[in-house]
């Protein structure tokens, strides 16, 4: 296993046929390639106990969530992946969000334009997502 220092985190979505971005403010937080034989990746987020109401409901809308990070320093390009929520814990005035996933491995021009591609198509929520993942 390798573990990373997690340095941004977007929540991407699929709202009304668009494609939607949710910075969150991290406090801390730490990424580990379990280099196992699933290539599953864990993303540990502790952030300000505001953002406890956004993913219970997002862990209640949706079984998978697509998340971008940077790894190690904000000058690295973002990496995609497509992940669940596996823990959310209440710790003092944060919370720690458990995220279990794999890595998209492509290009981020590339992911876009194929979700672009599926939305203008119609795909939509779960939908979208399995579509998606077939593509990949």
């Amino acid at each position: 296993m390798k573990t990373f220092k997690l340095k941004s985190l977007q929540i991407i979505e699929s709202i009304n046929e668009d494609l939607v971005k949710t910075d969150i403010t991290l406090e801390d937080g730490l990424i580990i390639n379990r280099e196992d034989d699933k290539n599953s990746w864990l993303i540990e987020a502790y952030i300000d106990k505001d953002y406890l109401v956004f993913f219970k409901d997002l862990r209640s809308r949706r079984d998978q969530i697509m998340v971008e990070v940077r790894i190690t320093k904000d000058s690295n390009a973002p990496a995609t992946f497509i992940t669940t929520i596996d823990g959310l814990h209440e710790v003092g005035k944060h919370i720690s969000v458990i995220f279990m996933g794999t890595i998209v491995d492509k290009r981020k021009s590339k992911i876009e334009e194929m979700l672009e591609n599926l939305i203008e198509k119609g795909y939509q929520g779960e939908e979208l997502l399995e579509k998606f993942k077939q593509l990949i």
